[in-house]
């Protein structure tokens, strides 16, 4: 199998099945004069067009900004028992969900005419519902002119290689420097209610289920945001430019159907080649700065389903360390990092999840030449994030409805740490086709 090595990314479209050829393969196998370099675009419309629709314009005009839309209807007598925040989202085209919930907890809407503050109140056949839609709070975050790898840009959406050690949204302990403060400085976004709120760790899909906004209290404003990755966590992440996009798009991920593809390198092998661990995830009981696998716990508490596909591409250093295929069917709070652990093979520099540099030189030392070990030593230690990387994003464009791929090799300190564990030993194992 060809090397992962730091490179350039790749962008592709087909109105083709995202399964119809693993994307990891096909990215590993494609011809350079197929790439092209990542780079500060301005404005890339080349690739995505409004679809046709004669009404286009107006539609993007209409979905603007919804601020004091209301609603009053009736909820159908033959529905079955639904959340309030689901039943207006529903009702409202195009609207996200997490600015629907601001405009709950700012007691602007009422059931049967008594206002209503939790979000995950349900209403049934019958019930009136009357809501206007909140105006949006001030942005917090201010833009900064920070370069930006972008990959793909046209007028709806936006695809970066997000790099290590960025915060994807300022918060209390980040308030600047982060991808959000070079977004605005960039480009307009959309604006959409979340929690103002710390988050202890960027997570990975705000969008999934409840999302961010219901989980906190509060309200500030995320630009664009569909979904993050952890400050460590380099790679591919999508931005809507509307908020037709941003709910379209987070729509797809509460459905679980796009397609995200990590690679890691990680302390030991797994015991299992390939498979699935469905194990919940919830806040740590003795740590609360991290998450954990808690097995038989979901639905009770605050631990949540997630499911992960895993594969090894290559064992190396002698079953001291594994790069390994990861594809989420879940978007919890470090679900890769939490599942990796559970399974007894943290991550590479991932010293919250146990990937810590003793553990990783106690397994790789034992396997290595002392001809290696110093640069082993150096290279391990010097690691200040976890080896993981989102590889590969496929998803239906928001206004085209064409599928698009995207792919970004992994950054330099990740190849440098992959290839001298190769150095050590190097078994490749098959294609990561037909992926368990």
């Amino acid at each position: 199998m060809p090397s992962l090595s730091s490179g350039s990314c790749c962008a592709s479209s087909s109105s083709k099945s995202l399964n119809s050829k693993p994307f990891l393969n096909s990215f590993l196998s494609r011809e350079p004069s197929r790439r092209f370099p990542c780079r500060v675009l301005r404005i890339l419309k080349a690739g995505c067009s409004s679809g046709g629709d004669s009404n286009s314009n107006e539609t993007r005009e209409a979905v603007t900004n919804y601020a004091g839309l209301r609603l009053e209807e009736t909820v159908d007598i033959n529905s079955s028992k639904l959340r309030i925040d689901s039943w207006i989202s529903s009702r409202i085209v195009g609207i996200s969900r997490a600015r629907v919930q601001s405009s709950i907890r700012s007691g602007l809407v009422a059931v049967n005419g008594s206002i209503v503050h939790k979000v995950s109140q349900n209403v049934r056949g019958g019930d009136k519902v009357n809501c206007t839609i909140a105006e949006l709070t001030p942005l917090r975050a201010e833009p900064e002119d920070i370069p930006l790898d972008i990959v793909y840009e046209d007028e709806y959406v936006l695809v970066l290689n997000k790099p290590t050690n960025m915060v994807v949204h300022p918060a209390p302990g980040n308030p600047t420097g982060t991808l959000v403060n070079g977004l605005l400085h960039h480009c307009s976004l959309p604006t959409a209610a979340v929690p103002d709120q710390e988050v202890i760790f960027d997570g990975d899909d705000i969008s999934d289920d409840e999302g961010l906004a219901s989980r906190l209290g509060g309200a500030s404003v995320r630009p664009g945001i569909v979904h993050r990755l952890d400050k460590g966590t380099s790679g591919l992440l999508v931005v809507a430019k509307d908020e037709h996009s941003h709910a379209h798009l987070s729509e797809q991920f509460k459905l679980h159907s796009i397609q995200r593809v990590y690679i890691s390198l990680t302390c030991g092998v797994p015991s299992q080649l390939a498979g699935r661990i469905e194990i919940p995830i919830g806040r740590d009981l003795y740590n609360r700065v991290r998450m954990a696998a808690m097995p038989g716990t979901s639905g009770r508490g605050h631990a949540r389903h997630a499911a992960s596909r895993f594969k090894v591409i290559e064992i190396l250093a002698g079953g001291g360390s594994a790069l390994v295929e990861w594809r989420l069917e879940t978007g919890r709070t470090h679900q890769i990092r939490a599942h990796a652990k559970y399974m007894g093979i943290p991550l590479l520099g991932d010293e919250v999840y146990g990937g810590t540099t003793g553990m990783a030189l106690s397994l790789l030392r034992p396997r290595a030449q002392p001809s290696y070990h110093e640069e082993l030593s150096q290279l391990v230690s010097g690691l200040d994030r976890p080896c993981l990387h989102a590889l590969a994003l496929g998803f239906i464009h928001p206004h085209t409805t064409k599928k698009v791929h995207f792919s970004c090799p992994p950054p330099p300190d990740f190849s440098e740490v992959l290839s001298q564990l190769r150095k050590i030993g190097s078994e490749k194992l098959q294609s990561s086709d037909n992926l368990t």
